[in-house]
């Protein structure tokens, strides 16, 4: 099969397209044929180095943990899937990711795809939808009411942070740049305060809830907005717990947990229309094209995901 590699660290240039063996699948697994994949800040951070040490695979490495699909094939054990399903996933961070026509996926990783959906749209779900679903329903426990800050509403975690917030009924601000205020409050923002030229912590007081995807002195700032015994989840870096205690608040880190239960649940909330994929940029299947949706993603500036079609 045709897959996009890497054979070492480095730069874009490390993307190769390469002709590998198809995976074996266990009997817990089913053999996804991939229709289209998508690309996260993981993506080109695990190609850069710098998680080797979390993540010490082998090279060749295939990157890329987005997937939509149709299963090819069953392990023994399967039996909520069956050949022809369309699906998609959020599989185990293994070396065999998505930048590939097949890969192999542990069944409870999996879900069924809503009829009305591409597979462009499902592989711009798992990661950042499921990120932002964790971090709001599981750890923010986000309740009707509740005043939510989502930084960077229209990168990839926050275009689902936004929404997921706004189905739970809670009130959301955001932060976001000028030419990004109508998309933003069209996902669901209340307020949008324009980082260009506004200080959230200025404008912002007596919030439940902050979901950091920027770090540094934005988490920082971010403690101010907090009401006492407020919550404050970043998915960039550790907080330090000092800083949060003497705050008078909670903060914590969240790495995602794949979770087909949960994908399930945000394919519920797209059939009532609550939940709208959106894929911002979309590129082929080749080494070029890869490399392009890379570049594209080590902006920052990417408006909502980047989607690459491999069928």
């Amino acid at each position: 099969m045709k897959a996009i590699v890497i054979e070492n660290y480095g730069g874009r240039e490390q993307l190769r397209e390469r002709e590998v063996e198809k995976p074996q699948i266990g009997e817990d697994q089913v053999l996804l044929e991939v229709q289209a994949t998508s690309v996260n800040p993981i993506d080109w951070k695990m190609r850069e180095g710098y998680l080797k040490e979390m993540f010490p695979f082998e090279f060749p490495i295939i990157l890329g943990w987005d997937a939509s699909g149709v299963v090819a094939e069953t392990g023994s054990n399967v039996s909520k899937f069956k050949t022809g399903d369309r699906v998609f996933t959020r599989p185990a961070t293994t070396k065999n990711g998505t930048y590939a026509e097949f890969t192999a996926v542990d069944e409870d990783k999996l879900a069924i795809m809503p009829e009305k959906m591409s597979f462009e749209e499902a592989a711009a779900i798992p990661l950042a939808g499921l990120t932002a679903y964790q971090c709001l329903v599981d750890l923010g426990n986000v309740q009707e009411g509740d005043k939510v800050l989502v930084h960077a509403g229209a990168g990839g975690v926050g275009i689902y942070a936004l929404q997921i917030a706004r189905s739970l009924g809670a009130y959301v601000a955001t932060t976001a740049s000028w030419k990004n205020e109508e998309f933003v409050r069209s996902l669901g923002a209340d307020h949008v305060i324009n980082y260009q030229n506004e200080n959230f912590n200025e404008v912002l007081q007596d919030f439940d809830f902050v979901l950091d995807s920027l770090g540094g002195e934005i988490q920082t700032k971010s403690y101010e907005v907090l009401k006492k015994d407020g919550k404050l989840i970043s998915i960039v870096n550790p907080p330090d717990e000092e800083e949060a205690k003497k705050s008078g608040v909670t903060a914590g880190f969240h790495w995602l947990q794949e979770n087909g239960a949960q994908l399930a649940e945000l394919a519920e909330l797209y059939n009532k229309g609550q939940l709208q994929p959106i894929v911002g940029s979309t590129f082929e299947f080749s080494e070029a094209g890869v490399q392009g949706a890379h570049e594209l993603s080590e902006t920052h500036h990417a408006r909502g995901k980047i989607v690459i079609k491999v069928k």
